[in-house]
């Protein structure tokens, strides 16, 4: 079939890194100020020469995202569904070498979970797990949807990647969105980090989003996990793939996630240190590059940093979540797969969101309107 792989092999990572540091300020004041924007006006737009044009990049972002998305943020909460993995990922608190109890959800514990996340007033569920053939595969899949259903607005899932013939069951159950993260585009580092299990095989999971816009999902999530490589050239290539897939699959939405490394039980330290304003530049690069992206922040960042990034270019935010199976009703104490770092209830999040003029969504409305 066709993939991005083709495209992707036909770029060097060490010149792109090279070509992002090379831009200079009359490149970023040129991609300011363009109309329609390339992939080599997003270079210079996180590149070190825009680092001093912060302000109108913010002003920009902010500026496009509500003139496509309007004064509204999405609220959405994962549900930890199983911490059982058969990956070693040195960067994961699940990861198979890390010697913990694990534990995998049953249908009434599933139920007792969704009771405490309805009570804070959630539609849209995110479903993770850990990527365990074995337990949590497709027929377990097809369960917990069937199970969930009539609860949710929108279901989205972040689990091991899967073929097209498998995301083409799960799609008339209720699944409407898929992330998957290449965690990093550097091949040689992407092996260091995966050394077992099916996700070290990098192409296979470099092709996932191809697969899912085959089985015509309605939204994919793409991202990188920010510390294991040179943040600039991994966004570029995150930048490269959702253009190919934009043009490709057409009729599927797309959003992009910034998790930046946070701590774990094994923990692992970045590589690459990202501060805070070089993620504000890098939210509202992408937000100048594609302004009909959806851009999502997790609980991972601070609570002062969500809530300077609200009038960014964020469309959706997380809440009150918790990253270990059972972790609202059924088992708080157990593995958590990283540390959060906002601990705010929805309804103080709402708050925050309601106090700087924008208004708290808790549906996905155009999914809605689509399956009327």
């Amino acid at each position: 079939m066709n993939s991005f792989k083709t495209i992707f092999e036909n770029h060097s990572w060490d010149e792109v890194k090279q070509s992002i540091y090379a831009k200079t300020k009359m490149d970023v004041e040129q991609a300011l100020h363009s109309n329609k924007r390339t992939l080599e006006d997003f270079k210079a737009l996180i590149s070190p020469s825009a680092a001093q044009y912060l302000e109108p990049m913010a002003v920009l972002s902010q500026k496009l995202t509500q003139q496509r998305f309007g004064k509204v943020i999405q609220l959405y909460i994962p549900l930890y569904l199983s911490n059982e993995c058969t990956n070693i990922c040195t960067y994961c608190g699940f990861s198979l070498d890390n010697r913990v109890r694990r534990k995998t959800l049953t249908e009434p514990e599933i139920l007792k979970e969704i009771a405490v996340i309805k009570e804070l007033g959630y539609e849209h569920i995110l479903l993770v797990t850990g990527e365990a053939q074995q337990t949590v595969h497709v027929e377990y899949f097809k369960k917990v949807l069937h199970l969930i259903r009539p609860y949710f607005a929108q279901v989205s899932m972040e689990v091991q990647p899967l073929s097209i013939e498998e995301y083409g069951e799960l799609i008339p159950l209720g699944l409407t969105s898929v992330l998957v993260y290449q965690e990093t585009y550097h091949q040689e580092d992407y092996k260091k980090h995966h050394p077992k299990g099916k996700k070290s095989n990098f192409n296979y999971r470099l092709e996932t989003p191809d697969r899912l816009g085959q089985a015509g999902i309605h939204k994919m999530g793409l991202g990188v996990l920010i510390g294991l490589e040179e943040w600039r050239t991994d966004s570029f290539f995150t930048a490269l793939h959702l253009q190919y897939l934009e043009k490709t699959y057409w009729q599927t939405r797309y959003s992009l996630s910034f998790p930046r490394l946070r701590p774990f039980s094994g923990g692992l330290q970045p590589k690459v240190e990202m501060s805070d304003r070089e993620l504000v530049q890098l939210i509202c690069a992408y937000r100048l590059f594609n302004e009909d992206v959806e851009i999502s922040l997790s609980t991972r960042e601070s609570e002062q940093f969500r809530n300077h990034c609200i009038r960014l270019g964020i469309t959706s935010i997380s809440a009150g979540s918790k990253t270990n199976p059972g972790g609202y009703a059924v088992e708080p104490a157990s593995l958590e797969q990283f540390e959060i770092s906002d601990e705010r209830s929805p309804e103080e999040i709402s708050r925050v969101i309601r106090s700087q003029g924008y208004e708290p969504v808790w549906k996905d409305w155009d999914q809605c309107f689509h399956a009327q």
